[in-house]
C-alpha cells in the first residue's frame, strides 16, 4: 500500500487542485482531503493549504478543532504549508492583528503601499509569476533551477525572526521570504499546484522527502 498524504480541510483553501497535483506526481499514494483529526494523525505526510484572509482562516481552523492535529503534524512528520498555510505557522499577522499558530518565530507583514511601491509599477496584491531565489540547498529544491518562477497571490508575507528559516526569497520590489524550512517543515508563499513544472517538481520532492 502506498503512503497516506492528508490535505487539511478546515474550510479554507484551494484543496481540489492541490489534491489533483499530488495525485499526479504520486499516483501510488493515497491522497485524502480531510477534516478529521484522526486522519491527519494517521497520515504519513500532511499538506496545510490556505487562501483568503488570515483572520477567516484562523477562525475556521479553531472552529474545526483541527489546530492541535496540525501542531502535532508540524512537530512530527513531513509537513508542507502553502500560501496562508505558511503564514499561519508564525506568531502573528498584520492582517486583522491575528494570532497565528506560533509554531515558528516571526510575524506576517503587509506589503508596503508606499510611494516606492507605486513608482515600481507594482500592485497589491502581489499576483502572478515571480522568481524564487533559493537561500540554501534543500531536498525540496532538487531538480528546480535557482530563480525558477512560481505563481503567487498575496498581500502579506512572512518575516521570520530567525534568518535560518528562510529557504527562498523573492522580490516585490524588496526581497521577502517566499519559502521557509526547518526540520520536517517546508512551506511556500507561492502555490506549487499552480506553478507548472517547477511546482510539480517541488510536490514530487515533498512526496519522497525523508527529513
Amino acid at each position: 500500500m502506498g503512503q497516506r498524504i492528508a490535505i487539511v480541510d478546515y474550510g479554507m483553501g484551494n484543496l481540489r487542485s492541490v489534491g489533483k497535483a499530488l495525485a499526479h506526481v504520486s499516483p501510488e499514494a493515497s491522497v485524502v482531503i480531510t477534516a478529521e483529526p484522526g486522519a491527519i494523525r494517521s497520515a504519513d505526510r500532511v499538506v496545510f493549504p490556505g487562501q483568503g484572509a488570515m483572520p477567516d482562516c484562523m477562525k475556521c481552523l479553531a472552529e474545526s478543532g483541527l489546530g492541535e492535529a496540525v501542531r502535532e503534524a508540524a512537530a512530527a512528520k513531513p509537513f508542507l504549508g502553502l500560501c496562508i498555510g505558511l503564514q499561519m505557522l508564525f506568531e502573528r499577522s498584520d492582517e486583522g492583528d491575528t494570532p497565528g499558530l506560533a509554531i515558528l518565530p516571526g510575524q506576517v507583514l503587509a506589503f508596503s503601499r508606499a510611494e516606492e511601491t507605486r513608482e515600481a509599477g507594482l500592485k497589491i496584491p502581489h499576483m502572478g509569476w515571480n522568481e524564487a531565489w533559493q537561500a540554501r540547498p534543500h531536498p525540496l529544491w532538487r531538480g528546480i533551477p535557482d530563480g525558477a518562477r512560481f505563481y503567487f497571490v498575496h498581500s502579506f508575507y512572512c518575516a521570520p525572526s530567525d534568518p535560518a528559516l528562510t529557504a527562498a526569497v523573492s522580490r516585490y520590489p524588496h526581497a521577502f521570504t517566499s519559502a521557509i524550512a526547518r526540520d520536517n517543515i517546508f512551506a511556500t508563499q507561492f502555490h506549487p499546484e499552480k506553478s507548472s513544472a517547477a511546482g510539480l517538481t517541488l510536490l514530487e520532492n515533498f512526496v519522497s522527502w525523508t527529513p
